[in-house]
């Protein structure tokens, strides 16, 4: 699948609308940011499943600052509308391919009960 430019007025959509979202926050200027480009197109060819984002984060200040991005590249992963991954630095394929299935093995129960009790104020219970 190929990669959508993610942009303030597709965000929601692209979040809502996809059971799994990765997007990758990034800049022109960015060295590691275009070191990382072939990996994640690569990542997204082999799961057309998924849906993969790329957001500029010189043309696109506002979203990036929606997001907390401080540093680039960051990685985000939205599953089922619900974030369970956000981290700078660039990914070398095989741990991103360990990731996406790591997140696609993800208990989305489990998770969002885990963020119910963390909105509630309750202690998480520990997780291996």
């Amino acid at each position: 699948m190929a990669t959508t430019t993610l942009t303030m007025a597709n965000v929601e959509q692209m979040i809502r609308d996809n059971d799994t979202l990765v997007i990758d926050f990034w800049a022109p200027w960015c060295g590691p940011c275009r070191a990382f480009k072939p990996i994640f197109e690569a990542a997204a060819a082999a799961h057309a499943d998924i849906a993969f984002a790329a957001c500029n984060t010189e043309e696109e200040q506002q979203l990036a600052g929606a997001f907390g991005i401080r540093s680039i590249p960051t990685l985000m992963v939205f599953r089922q509308g619900v974030l369970v991954f956000n981290q700078p630095g660039m990914l070398p394929a095989p741990v991103l391919d360990d990731l996406i299935g790591k997140v696609r093995a993800l208990d989305m129960d489990a998770v969002r009960a885990q963020v119910a009790q963390a909105e509630q104020g309750q202690p998480q219970a520990a997780t291996a």
